[in-house]
């Protein structure tokens, strides 16, 4: 994985296995890799494992079983909310970036309505 060295690395895993849950790679209830598999999969420390496990834990996406590990929610609605909070948040960024471009809301419509002509929307 390539990392952003604007954002903390911790939350760009998160964010990265909040898309696998979304998008089907991890099933709903499936065991997640322990700490230490998880630290050698994205190539961090095992303290950052330990800090997304705690933050996916706070976002209800994940929960953890006294000694036999951490494991994808199985809450359809929390993965369809997660998506959404998702979404909304790029959504966002990218309305953001238009209006630093001078691009205004009635050009954004068109512009997105241009590119799904194109793009797999």
């Amino acid at each position: 994985m390539k990392y952003d060295t604007n954002a903390p690395i911790y939350l760009q895993v998160v964010d990265a296995i909040k898309l696998d849950i979304i998008n089907g790679k991890i099933s709903p209830g499936e065991k997640l890799p322990s700490g230490r598999d998880l630290a050698v999969l994205y190539t961090i420390n095992p303290n950052t494992s330990a800090r997304v496990y705690t933050e996916l834990e706070a976002q209800g996406i994940c929960y953890t079983k006294r000694g036999m590990g951490t494991y994808a929610t199985e809450d359809l609605e929390r993965i369809k909310e997660c998506r959404d909070e998702m979404a909304n948040e790029t959504l966002n960024k990218f309305l953001v970036s238009l209006k630093q471009l001078g691009i205004s809301k009635e050009e954004a419509i068109d512009m997105i309505n241009q590119a799904n002509d194109i793009c797999i929307l």
